[in-house]
């Protein structure tokens, strides 16, 4: 078995203990408020810093003005709760169009 196959399968059954961990503890431990708080900071957190290195970089430099731009549209058109697939199309529509322009 190569090392590769070995690290799949050692991650395949971490990810699918701890999904059995998640309801065989449900009701069993209970977290208190200020942990409760912290993990939901800290996952909106990972969420923003994960959105900050797909929308700004690409291949360990910046990735250009046309992709932060289609991102920004997306946010704007996300929180004026237009439908997801008009966010989708302005995002993708500001990107080419910036890109078609030549701004990169």
């Amino acid at each position: 078995m190569s090392a590769s196959v070995a690290v799949i399968l050692v991650l395949a059954v971490g990810t699918y203990g701890f999904r059995l961990i998640g309801p065989a503890l449900h009701g069993r431990v209970v977290l208190p408020a200020r942990v409760r708080e912290l993990l939901s900071a800290g996952a909106v957190v990972l969420l923003a810093a994960l959105l900050a290195t797909g929308a700004l970089t690409e291949g360990g430099g910046f990735a250009g003005w046309s992709r932060p731009a289609g991102v920004l549209v997306a946010v704007v058109l996300a929180w004026r709760r237009a439908p997801f697939p008009v966010v989708v199309l302005g995002a993708a529509a500001t990107a080419a169009g910036l890109r078609a322009l030549g701004v990169g």
